[in-house]
């Protein structure tokens, strides 16, 4: 079977569970090269061996997303280690607690928003510069449906997705002309550990979730990573700016 990414190079962060990890394997699958980035050890270098054994090469490096030197960092290893930088998923977030916005914890928000927004704008600044020098790559950010629609009860969840869409279109405007595609996917609610954790604490919320989806169950990490692998494919090609939304036709009704 042909690999359509052989001989291309991947960067995945948040790469130690759930969409990032089913990518990361998705990726190397498809013949790439990968490097998973997380603040997770253990959970990284588990995606390391996995892609491993399944045939695939790959390499971690821990990189919290907040702390420029260490996107910087990141980046370098990863061009230090396969020679370049072809594709990017800028993944890594987090969901914050519920409380209504006036009650919303400062503190969260500030994390969240660091995390999430932030996090990604800093991956962008350092991976762009080596797609330009290559006059080409592609990057996919992660939104969510939470960046299209209101999500009560998660302020700056959905402040900070909303915003990663804004941040995508910008750059994809921005890099157009260098051969650089700049896309975001918004998922629903997906069967993650994030999710899982969630609805562990609220066993009955799973019912309702399931039932504000017009398809009537959830999302997978690898439907998601396939839409990934999608828009970093060459079938792709004339797709940049766009915010690719995964929802069971949430936002339809």
């Amino acid at each position: 079977m042909t690999q359509r990414f052989a001989g291309k190079v991947a960067l995945v962060t948040g790469g130690a569970s759930g969409i990032g990890r089913v990518t990361a394997l998705a990726l190397a699958k498809e013949g790439a090269k990968v490097t998973v980035a997380d603040v997770s050890v253990e959970g990284g270098e588990a995606t390391v061996k996995r892609v491993a054994d399944a045939g695939g090469q790959a390499i971690f490096t821990k990189a919290d997303v907040t702390k420029s030197s260490e996107v910087e960092a990141m980046v370098k290893e990863t061009v230090k280690a396969f020679g370049r930088l072809d594709f990017a998923l800028n993944n890594a977030g987090i969901d914050g607690v519920r409380a209504r916005t006036a009650d919303y914890p400062e503190d969260v928000w500030n994390q969240v928003i660091d995390i999430n927004l932030t996090g990604v704008f800093l991956c962008l600044k350092f991976e762009l510069p080596i797609m330009v020098k290559q006059k080409s790559g592609v990057i996919v950010n992660l939104s969510s449906v939470a960046g299209v629609t209101g999500f009560p009860g998660h302020a700056a969840y959905t402040a900070s997705k909303h915003g990663v869409i804004g941040l995508t279109k910008t750059a994809a405007i921005d890099y157009a002309k260098v051969g650089i595609r700049v896309n975001a996917v918004c998922p629903a609610y997906t069967r993650t550990p994030m999710v899982t954790r969630m609805l562990e604490n609220n066993p009955e919320f799973e019912a309702k979730l399931i039932d504000r989806v017009p398809l009537k169950r959830l999302g997978t990490a690898e439907e998601i990573a396939q839409a990934v692998i999608y828009l970093f494919s060459d079938a792709a090609a004339f797709i940049t700016g766009h915010s690719l939304v995964l929802d069971g036709g949430i936002v339809a009704e």
